[in-house]
């Protein structure tokens, strides 16, 4: 399992005393507000940068770190993805899972006894909802609406999840 998530993404500065906005992933703040530290990667390169401040504007979180004092600092960060230790990363929900842990599982058709179709590459935001891709064994990629009638038990911990129906690869 991934031991570190992309929790936000650096947007812009804001201000003039070099605060960033920052882009949370999940939707949700309290974790960001909570992190004393944070390490952003801007290609390969990552530092840790530590928290002077932060604070919640609408639907971004406005964080000050040390040694970024003006805007122009702040926007040499712009792009960059804040990373978090699984332990600071959003709490999940019952039926939630972290797009990363989802990476990777193979997908069987009915149950886990059932035929094995391929495995989760990724997930992609969709207008309507989440879409899971699944590299079919053939090599060929599908999209299948992330929900419940399409997806039964999904097992992140044995690495295997299963679709209902195999008419929506079609």
């Amino acid at each position: 399992m991934t031991e570190q998530f992309v929790a936000g993404i650096a947007a812009s500065p804001h201000g003039i005393k070099g605060f960033l906005k920052i882009r949370p992933l999940s939707g949700e703040a309290d974790h960001l507000l909570a992190l004393e530290s944070v390490r952003i990667r801007q290609g390969t390169k990552e530092k840790v940068y530590i928290i002077e401040e932060s604070q919640e504007a609408a639907s971004i979180v406005l964080m000050k770190f040390q040694g970024i004092d003006n805007p122009e600092d702040a926007k040499k960060l712009t792009g960059g993805e804040l990373l978090v230790d699984r332990s600071q990363a959003a709490p999940l929900q019952d039926d939630e899972y972290y797009i990363e842990d989802l990476k990777g599982i193979r997908v069987f058709l009915g149950d886990f006894a059932g035929n094995e179709l391929g495995e989760i590459t990724d997930i992609l935001e969709g207008g309507g909802g989440e879409l899971v891709e699944i590299r079919l064994k053939s090599g060929e990629k599908k999209l299948v609406p992330f929900r419940n009638e399409f997806f039964g038990k999904i097992d992140p911990e044995n690495q295997r999840a299963v679709l209902l129906s195999d008419w929506i690869l079609e």
